[in-house]
C-alpha cells in the first residue's frame, strides 16, 4: 500500500533560482513519514509518553532526479519496503505529476529514551502488514 502525501512549494523552500533546495526534498520526506504513521494510528506523542518509544531515521540514500521549483505542486509516495522487530525500510519518491523528482530509500529505528534499540509497537507491525 503506498501513502501519498500533498506538498505544495513555497518560495522559503527555493534558492535564488527558484529552485527547492537539495535539503528540503528531506524535510518534505520527514512531513511525508509523519503523517504515514498518523495515518496507521500510531500516535507518536503518546507512544513517547507512555512506552518511552520514538522514531529516529537511521539511514537515508537519496538520488536527486530532477528540480523542484517554487510553486510546484507535489506528492510524496511511501511505501513499505521491508520490517523488522526494530527497524522499517521504506522507499519514499518525490513526484510533480508523474515524474519523479527525488528518490530515497529510508531505514527509521525505534529507541527507548535513552536511546537503545526497542521493538516496533504492535500495533505498527500489525498496520503494516
Amino acid at each position: 500500500m503506498t501513502h501519498r502525501f500533498p506538498v505544495h512549494v513555497y518560495y522559503e523552500d527555493t534558492d535564488l533560482a527558484g529552485i527547492v533546495y537539495y535539503a528540503n526534498y528531506l524535510k518534505f520526506i520527514e512531513r511525508a513519514r509523519t503523517e504515514w504513521v498518523r495515518d496507521l494510528g500510531i500516535d507518536q506523542v503518546k507512544l513517547k509518553e507512555e512506552d518511552g518509544i520514538v522514531f529516529a531515521v537511521r539511514r537515508v540514500e537519496a538520488d536527486y532526479l530532477a528540480p523542484a521549483k517554487f510553486d510546484d505542486d507535489l506528492t510524496v509516495e511511501t511505501a513499505l519496503e521491508a520490517m523488522t522487530g526494530a527497524r522499517i525500510v521504506m522507499t519514499q519518491v518525490v513526484k510533480r505529476g508523474e515524474d519523479v523528482l527525488f528518490s530515497a530509500q529510508v531505514t527509521i529505528v525505534a529507541l527507548t529514551a535513552t536511546g537503545h534499540p526497542a521493538r516496533l509497537p504492535a500495533n505498527l507491525r500489525r498496520n503494516l502488514h
